[in-house]
């Protein structure tokens, strides 16, 4: 079963604007599908294919030639030498709509594209599907906690999910083989996932040779999801160095696997903390590598707070990816603890989010939201607690109520 994407309609938009247009995003997050689905009279071919690979490694030219245009490219961070032909053809033939290209790996394949095809390309990031996409609701705004969004999200309809339901599809995660075959047990596909990501892709490019340290690190850094990154703690716990630490987490953010949430800073008396907050992109992945086994076991655990802060994280950042649209994501937190769970900068405005799993929401959650005041020259916009109350209600001033399934 195919379940629609929204980030279709700016893929076929981009790719009638360039000659070439890349999707990045983690493996198995519907790359190659939603291409042979949505483009299924294009020739699609897969570097995964040993054949193919060394083809292109023996006369990128010459295979491109033969090929023809338009052509999907699948996992082209595996060739990185088609990279200066590619550009080479669309100079001497320059039309839009030449080239599809697909990648698990962002940083080297923002670096052959800095290299061989600026100001040729369309670039688009992609996650596991969406609870809009789940829901089949075809509105695709980014998230914003705005009146006017709030009021479009509603009517463009609310999927009525019962706690119990949401903390099912938290636990299960976002990864569409997991929802389009039902006979692939939850356990079987992360386990699998986990080793073939390790075998194929950081292996190739950290070097890796203690496979068991690195599952230690990756499985350390799951339980530190929603937390600040401390990357002293994190080596010591798993018995590497902080340079060793440093390189594995930079390949797990080029991945898609972790998103880092910046804090925002102007420099108010050199108050607010420097270091970094770590998301992982899908939940699924979190609870397998941290044994929550079950729903109930994660909804009723020490974690359960942590990883639905790391839901509706990821929840917002599809809104954001499915229109092509990076968005500028940071968070609060002073000296004297003063913390604010998510703000969105927009055209000099902050919006302020506080993110709670309760149903049960009051002015004590946004009792930080004040010390935004002190940004002298920037607007202070609307903003929220997003949890699980089921109706959208004013909170105080333009601070409002959100429930989960209006993002």
């Amino acid at each position: 079963m195919y379940i629609r994407r929204h980030v279709e309609e700016i893929i076929n938009k981009l790719f009638q604007a360039y000659p070439v247009i890349i999707i990045t995003g983690p493996r198995q997050v519907g790359k190659s599908t939603l291409l042979k689905k949505y483009f299924s009279d294009i020739n699609y071919i897969t570097m995964d294919d040993l054949a193919d690979c060394e083809a292109v490694k023996r006369d990128s030219k010459d295979f491109l030639e033969l090929q023809g245009t338009p052509l999907i490219l699948d996992e082209v961070q595996l060739v990185p030498e088609i990279f200066p032909t590619l550009k080479l053809i669309i100079d001497s033939d320059r039309h839009n709509g030449m080239y599809i290209l697909t990648g698990s790996q962002r940083y080297q394949l923002m670096q052959n594209i800095s290299e061989s095809l600026a100001g040729r390309i369309g670039i688009i990031e992609m996650l596991g599907l969406s609870n809009r996409e789940l829901a089949n609701i075809n509105f695709e705004e980014p998230f914003l906690p705005t009146l006017d969004y709030l009021k479009k999200r509603k009517k463009a309809g609310i999927e009525n999910i019962s706690v119990t339901e949401l903390w099912n599809r938290i636990h299960k995660g976002s990864m569409p083989e997991i929802y389009s075959n039902d006979n692939l047990p939850w356990k079987n596909f992360y386990s699998d996932y986990v080793r073939t990501y390790i075998e194929r892709d950081v292996r190739q490019l950290a070097n890796v040779g203690d496979a068991i340290a690195f599952n230690s690190f990756i499985t350390a850094l799951a339980a530190r999801t929603g937390e600040l990154l401390n990357i002293n703690s994190l080596a010591n716990d798993v018995g590497i160095d902080n340079r060793t630490a440093k390189r594995w987490l930079s390949i797990l953010e080029a991945s898609g696997i972790i998103y880092i949430l910046r804090p925002f800073s102007t420099n108010i008396n050199k108050r607010v903390v420097k270091t970094p907050k770590i998301y992982f992109t899908d939940t699924g992945l979190v609870c397998y590598l941290c044994r929550w086994l079950t729903p109930d076991n994660l909804r009723l655990g020490a974690m359960s707070g942590a990883i639905y802060e790391t839901y509706v994280i990821s929840e917002i950042i599809k809104s954001y990816y499915n229109k092509a649209d990076i968005p500028d994501l940071f968070f609060y937190r002073d000296a004297s603890g003063k913390e604010i769970d998510l703000l969105i900068y927009q055209n000099n405005c902050l919006y302020p989010i506080e993110i709670k799993k309760t149903s049960s929401p009051n002015l004590k959650d946004i009792k930080h939201f004040s010390v935004l005041q002190e940004f002298k020259d920037i607007e202070i916009g609307d903003g929220g607690v997003i949890c699980n109350h089921d109706k959208l209600l004013p909170l105080q001033n333009n601070f409002r109520v959100i429930p989960i399934n209006y993002i």
